[in-house]
This record gives structure tokens, sequence and C-alpha cells, in this order.
């Protein structure tokens, strides 16, 4: 086998593990935070209510072929729910064309630069490549979508809190903070204020607001509402005294982020440094790592030094991952 071939198999095979490790700790992340979640509405006692929305929905009465496949793989209802969260406008069946089109640009590509000094190899490698990116996208502007959402919330709850103290209503200082916040903060409470006030109660607005914006500060918010309306109490204090919990967590986060910051770049220049040593090896000189690629113990070492490596990430991860 041509030694190229074998690095670029080797390293698509890493660069597939790396995904995979990413995408389950992302679904072992959000399996905890609903857990907490749920607890948080079982310390409040809340009862169950049946769900209800106003909004349009997202994939459309007639769906794709694209989006029935995935939805019988229990996909299209997770993708979707990402692409709400970054704010964006589109179905499944329009990112899963646009990540097929994307892969045929990059195979294309892969026809005129050969990466990987063979034409079919190049061609897979840059449609996997380009294939991705959409994706990558959507997750990019979700986490920065709920970034800003998340330091926009103190002051909102802040907003709440002297709204009710001036003697207006929760509802109508949920609209009055729709009103006067920014983007994404103004576009979710808006859904909020509008689902109540189409007659839905207000804790099943404020459970789908949870659901949307799968956020840990958000669930005590959503707690915090629907305790105090069952049990009675001053919600301007409390809400006052939650945005002051957040505020410092999030300086706690900050130090945190600061203290780790070492560890993370370190990680990180480890875990790309090999394969990016390897790929230029191989544009450069081929013939450097054609023997080991053609010994039959050498292939083994490359193996071995792949597994090491993601064992490597993974521990790096473990290390530099530091929950507050």
């Amino acid at each position: 086998m041509n030694a190229s071939i074998l690095i670029l198999v080797f390293a698509g095979f890493f660069a597939l593990l790396l995904l995979c490790f990413s995408v389950g700790w992302a679904v072992l992340e959000a399996r905890r935070k609903k857990k907490v979640v749920g607890m948080l509405d079982a310390v409040a006692g809340k009862t169950i209510v049946t769900e209800t929305t106003i909004l349009k929905d997202a994939t459309g009465s007639r769906a794709s072929l694209i989006e029935s496949i995935l939805r019988n793989l229990d996909l299209a209802n997770k993708v979707q729910t990402q692409i709400q969260q970054a704010g964006l406008d589109w179905s499944v069946g329009k990112l899963a064309v646009m990540m097929l089109a994307s892969a045929a640009i990059g195979a294309l590509l892969g026809l005129k630069a050969k990466v990987a000094l063979v034409a079919s190899a190049s061609m897979v490698v840059l449609a996997a490549a380009f294939c991705i990116l959409p994706y990558l996208y959507v997750l990019r502007k979700r986490s920065k979508r709920l970034a800003a959402f998340e330091s926009q919330f103190p002051d909102a709850l802040d907003f709440l809190a002297r709204a009710m103290r001036a003697g207006h209503a929760f509802s109508v200082s949920l609209e009055l903070l729709s009103d006067e916040s920014p983007e994404p903060l103004a576009r979710e409470f808006r859904k909020v204020f509008n689902e109540q006030n189409l007659g839905a109660p207000v804790e099943t607005a404020l459970k789908n607001l949870a659901e949307r914006v799968p956020l840990l500060d958000v669930g005590f918010f959503v707690s915090a509402v629907t305790l105090q309306k069952e049990t009675g109490g001053n919600l301007s204090e409390i809400l006052n005294k939650l945005s002051y919990v957040i505020r410092e967590r999030f300086k706690l986060k900050g130090q945190v982020k600061a203290a780790s910051a070492h560890g993370r770049v370190t990680g990180l220049v480890l875990t790309v440094l090999p394969i990016a040593t390897a790929m230029g090896l191989m544009m450069v000189s081929p013939d450097y790592l054609r023997t080991m690629a053609d010994d039959p113990l050498g292939k083994w070492l490359i193996v071995a030094a792949i597994a090491a490596q993601f064992l490597g990430y993974l521990i790096m991860k473990k290390i530099i991952n530091i929950k507050v």
C-alpha cells in the first residue's frame, strides 16, 4: 500500500475518533444538565403539564427525503434543536443538502489539488473535510449564541427584579425585557411572553425556554419562578440573589479558565503537532515514511502511535476540563 494513502487513512481514522468522542461528550453533558434540571423540578414540586407551543415547526409540514431518513435514524430532532439554538432559520434537510454540496466541492478540488499525491485519496480527504464544514458552522454559532445569552442573563434577572419592584406583573416584565434587551436574549424571552400571552401556562413557557437554552442558570431561573408561584415569596429578591450567584460563578469560571489556559494550549499543540508533522513529511518527502509503512512491524507501530495519541488526548481533556 502506498505510504501516503496509509498515513491518510490513519489520520482520517484518528480525526473520526476525535469527532465521535466530542459528539459523545456533548451528549453526556446534555444528559447531565437535563438530570440537574429534573432534580430542580422535583425539589420545586413541579407538576407535570401538557407541553404546548405556539412556535412554527421549523422542519415544515412536508419533510424532504433526507429529513425523513434522518428522522428514522433519530437524528433529525437533535440536529434541528442545535440549529434552533444557533439562531439559524435552517431545516435539517437544508443543512444536509449544504453538507452534500460542500462534499462535492471538496471532491472537485481534490482532483485539482492533490494533497495526498493520489487523486482518489485527495478527493476522499477533501470531500470529508468540506462535508463537515456546514455542521461545524452550526455548532460554532450555537456555542457563541449560548455564551452570549449566558453573559446577558444576570442583567436580565436584575431587569426583571427592578420591573417587579416598580409594580409590574411578571408577564409585563417579560414583555419589557424582550423589548429592551439585545439579541439573543430578547428573542428567547419574546417567545416566552408570546406563548404565555396566547394561553400557554407560564410553567410550560418557561420549560420551553429551558429546552431551547440548555444552560444550568436558566434551569435555576425556571425552578425559582415555578417554586415562587406555587409557594409564594418575594420573586424580585430571589432573582437578585440568583443574579449575584451567577456573577460570582462567572468570576470563578474566569479564574479557572485563566489557570488552565496553559494546559489547554499544550493539549491542542500535542494533539495537532504529530498529525501536521506526518502530513508535512508525506507531502515534502514521502519516501521518508514509506519504509515504515511498508514494513509489517512498522504498520503496527503506526497504529500504536495513533492509539497512544488518542489516549493522550482523552487524558489531557479530562485533566483540563474543570467543572465549575
